[in-house]
């Protein structure tokens, strides 16, 4: 039987000797992720900028590491709700422990004192920057599903910049003090597969002012002043549904929420997985009716149904019935005099995988690079979103795109794809491999809708890529997001191979965190991957008069809390959370 034990939060220093090099210049203070050759993967990185060759060079220089550090991650503090009933204010509460994960391999002792770090990233996950006044929303669903729509949805945007801040903030990689070689988005980096809100993500990325507004420049247009009280109404005084569970009367709020903000974009490089909402409108819709293309641009919106119609129209999504929106388009057009006039914006178009690439590609949203953030032309060229990068000198990362084109949220893998994988692992077998995807192997279920492009392929489920990682001893995880929740499984095969599928919880659904991976060598026969989550660097006590954009994300998380319907199990238990996951060396 397995044991599962708790640990100090603070963890001896490495070895001094074996720890990757940090310098104390704030430009070069993370490692550098770096393609392979594009005879080697279908998406090279391209040169490297003037900014990572340097960050590269430091990673080669001498030094002393960092020590390890507990001070901005949830071991030393976590958001805690205060006292009270109904709505709760948030405040500074006690971290969570490490706990050590021995499914998969025994711990030895003094390995603390041998293991040497091998590489260090930050997993972003589900931001689902939201454009909270476009027309395809599906607010009405909260008639018949409380938290279908989310009271801080206004916010996307601030929360996700304070993420990149704390991210900023870090000293390096918390148990080994080694530099952060890159951060990855595993996926449902946009909500409603805008371009409004790809455009927002690519700027909090990379690092520019934005205004998160779409429809009229001067005055927000939604359901937040429909007067209506399905939704909290933040600026009136109407006594909503929100209102009457303890939620604030904020003067000013809508105004704020949509004023300029400014994300510094993050300070190492960034690489980019494809989830459900980034592929297809509103995560589950494939592309292709004209009229709901149009809908979405245009100046009329639903924002009211019955319960029993947001009941049908919300079994179909998960049934999955309706995979090309044709139900959804009769609904809407049915209920043409029931829309409000909304202000027309053609950049609330929903974007196509090739827009998707193509933002990647651009270089006004270069950031620290790589150039692509992973994809590349030949990526375009292929109609691909999957490749493989080089993370350190003994490690590669391979990020996968287990979207169904087809339609629906959950996701599978076409045959063409899970062969490249298997290839992908063949010949990096000197070296460990973590794999990124959006969708877990629990949700990978979406086998019977075919790709449009590739009608005549077979899509595959999660099960077929466990098997498939678990005939390779060089796979250490899995890293993917989707359920919004923390979760952390242990996989071993009887091929031989055994990895630890790390699941992030989501930054739009509280407790709104990010996870930092450590993979090290400890000297004994046995890896060690440390998981380490952070929240946002907003405080955690919030201020009702401070609408600034480091108070709204402050709020964001407040508001997350609250949301009417949430559950309160997404920060996953203790062996979920903050880890030491140890596996025998293949």
């Amino acid at each position: 039987m397995s044991r599962i034990r708790s640990v100090a939060a603070s963890i001896p220093a490495v070895n001094r000797r074996t720890v990757l090099a940090a310098t104390g210049a704030a430009a070069v203070s993370a490692g550098v992720g770096y393609a392979l050759r594009p005879t080697d993967s279908q998406a090279a990185a391209g040169a490297p900028t003037e900014a990572t060759r340097v960050v590269a060079q430091s990673r080669k220089a001498p030094g002393a590491p960092l020590a390890p550090y507990t001070k901005g991650t949830t071991l030393a503090s976590v958001a805690t709700p205060r006292s009270g009933t109904g709505y709760r204010r948030l405040g500074d509460g006690a971290g969570w422990s490490r706990v050590v994960r021995d499914e998969l391999a025994a711990p030895k002792s003094g390995r603390a004192g041998r293991r040497t770090a091998l590489a260090a990233f930050v997993q972003l996950t589900d931001l689902h920057l939201i454009d909270a006044q476009h027309p395809m929303r599906l607010e009405y669903l909260r008639s018949t599903d409380r938290h279908a729509w989310r009271p801080h949805e206004a916010l996307t945007v601030h929360g996700a910049i304070s993420l990149v801040e704390r991210i900023n903030a870090l000293r390096g990689a918390p148990v080994t003090g080694s530099a952060l070689h890159f951060a990855m988005t595993t996926g449902d980096n946009t909500d409603n597969n805008a371009k409004s809100e790809l455009e927002w993500f690519m700027k909090i990325m990379s690092g520019g002012r934005f205004t998160p507004n779409s429809g009229d420049p001067r005055h927000y247009e939604g359901v937040q002043n429909s007067a209506l009280k399905t939704y909290w109404q933040p600026d009136s005084t109407v006594r909503d549904g929100d209102k009457q569970l303890g939620f604030p009367h904020l003067q000013g709020y809508l105004a704020a929420a949509i004023r300029e903000v400014r994300s510094p974009g993050l300070n190492l490089p960034w690489y980019s997985t494809v989830g459900n909402h980034d592929a297809m409108p509103l995560g589950c819709y494939g592309h292709g009716d004209s009229w709901l293309a149009e809908y979405a641009v245009g100046g009329r919106k639903l924002m009211s149904l019955s319960a029993s119609e947001a009941k049908r129209l919300q079994d179909h999504i998960k049934a999955g019935n309706d995979p090309k929106g044709l139900a959804f388009r009769d609904l809407l057009k049915a209920h043409t005099r029931d829309m409000r006039p909304v202000t027309a914006d053609e950049r609330r178009a929903p974007f196509t995988p090739a827009d998707y690439l193509r933002a990647h590609l651009d270089p006004a949203y270069r950031g620290l690079g790589p150039v692509g953030h992973g994809y590349s032309s030949a990526n375009l060229a292929a109609g691909t979103q999957y490749y493989t990068f080089r993370i350190a000198d003994d490690v590669v990362g391979i990020s996968l795109d287990t979207t169904d084109p087809g339609g629906h949220y959950e996701g599978s893998i076409g045959t063409a794809q899970l062969n490249w994988l298997d290839k992908q692992l063949k010949d990096n077998k000197d070296s460990y491999v973590v794999v990124f995807s959006h969708h877990t192997s629990r949700t990978m279920t979406n086998t019977g809708h075919a790709d449009p492009a590739r009608p005549n392929e077979r899509r595959l489920g999660g099960q077929e890529v466990i098997a498939t990682l678990g005939r390779h001893r060089n796979v250490l995880a899995w890293v993917n997001g989707h359920i919004h929740r923390n979760d952390i499984t242990a996989h071993s095969s009887a091929a031989g191979g055994s990895f630890w599928e790390i699941s992030t919880a989501s930054h739009v659904d509280y407790p709104q965190l990010a996870r930092v991976i450590e993979l090290t060598d400890n000297k004994d026969g046995t890896i060690s991957l440390f998981t380490t989550l952070v929240e946002s660097a907003a405080p955690h006590r919030t201020d009702f008069s401070d609408l600034t954009q480091t108070g709204l994300a402050a709020l964001y998380r407040e508001l997350s809390y609250n949301a009417p319907g949430a559950s309160t199990k997404l920060g996953g238990a203790a062996h979920d959370r903050n880890t030491e996951l140890l596996l025998k060396k293949g």
